[in-house]
């Protein structure tokens, strides 16, 4: 209540209609009070041995505590406590700290990866149905976009969708052209997945457990929004690189741990959810790239989805503005990532818009 009466008295009701998801990009300058309070955040919050804060916290059936997955740190700074639930259920609840050393932003407790599974087991596939299926499979398509050529023509070129949930992306995948895989943990969401798709193919299980992608040799892997699900990053990501075949790329779209939504709304953020592990920014997943060995790296901003797909109600002025903003900041909610596998890779898709940065210099 404190925060929309500051908000009230220093813009009054000039931005009621904005989206709140929008307000931060195009209220002058919020960007700027935004960061100081986010640096003030950090100031404040206590870092702690790890000993200390495992006898904060209780430990949960599934869960184990955790040292920094990127750079090995054990202490710990308590950042925020992400909660949520349908009205009346038992609801679920998280920790989330702070790396001191590098600053990835993870769950700890976090989930143990052999019981992974018991996120997913039933339920998950009636979430990425309806009018969600539609908005998603919109966001594919501007992330393509956003990194073409690279997807625009699939014939003769295999694409493996890692987390392929009920086979949105593999629909898109197949329909230019790619001899197109998935691999996915909710067998429900993989029944189904097969039911939608033609020729593309979709799996239960880990990607060593099939054959056919554990030959690996793709020329295309794709993370949508899986990212901050995954408990051990460092071995997936060895497999991932592992599996592409020289020249090959990878590409994620997960949440922004830079985004200032984040930095204004704390726990209330839209990437803190249920099944959310941890939280990468454009300099973290730059570590888990290089330690992966992959070669290089590229980003490209994501304004939102109506911004792009030009059916935003924001005046043209405000696009301007939040555009600007995006891009002097976070570079959008949502991060989009191109990692290339080798010197091929970059040589062959390295070029246009696309500024690449190499992991290994």
């Amino acid at each position: 209540m404190a925060r929309g009466l500051l908000g009230r008295l220093a813009y009054g009701s000039r931005y009621d209609r904005v989206p709140w998801g929008q307000r931060v990009y195009v209220r002058p300058g919020e960007r700027l009070i935004r960061e100081a309070q986010w640096r003030l955040l950090l100031r404040q919050r206590p870092v702690l041995p790890l000993a200390a804060y495992q006898r904060l916290r209780p430990l949960g059936e599934i869960e184990e505590f955790l040292s920094c997955m990127m750079c090995g740190e054990s202490r710990q700074q308590p950042l925020f406590t992400p909660a949520g639930g349908a009205p009346g259920s038992r609801g679920w609840r998280y920790h989330v700290v702070r790396c001191p050393s590098c600053g990835f932003l993870y769950r700890n407790p976090n989930v143990r990866p052999e019981r992974l599974g018991d996120l997913y087991a039933t339920g998950y596939s009636t979430f990425l149905t309806g009018k969600y299926a539609a908005n998603r499979q919109r966001r594919y398509d501007l992330t393509m976009k956003s990194f073409a050529p690279v997807f625009d023509e699939g014939k003769e070129r295999q694409l493996l969708d890692f987390g392929s949930g009920v086979g949105l992306f593999l629909e898109l995948a197949e329909r230019r052209g790619f001899d197109a895989y998935g691999v996915d943990l909710s067998p429900e969401s993989v029944e189904q997945a097969n039911q939608r798709l033609s020729k593309a193919r979709t799996y239960f299980g880990a990607p060593g457990d099939v054959p056919e992608i554990a030959a690996g040799g793709f020329d295309v892997i794709t993370l949508w929004s899986v990212l901050a699900h995954l408990p051990r990053p460092l071995e997936d990501f060895r497999l991932f690189r592992r599996l592409l075949a020289p020249g090959g790329v990878l590409l994620i779209l997960t949440v922004n741990a830079r985004s200032l939504l984040l930095k204004a709304y704390g726990a209330g953020w839209s990437g803190f959810t249920k099944n959310h592990l941890m939280f990468y920014s454009s300099e973290t997943v730059r570590t888990l790239l290089g330690r992966s060995g992959f070669a290089g790296v590229a980003f490209a901003p994501h304004y939102g989805d109506t911004i792009e797909a030009g059916t935003t109600k924001l005046p043209p002025g405000l696009v301007t503005r939040l555009r600007r903003n995006v891009e002097q900041s976070d570079g959008g909610n949502m991060m989009r990532v191109l990692a290339f596998a080798d010197e091929e890779a970059i040589g062959r898709w390295g070029g246009g818009p696309l500024t690449v940065h190499r992991l290994h210099a």
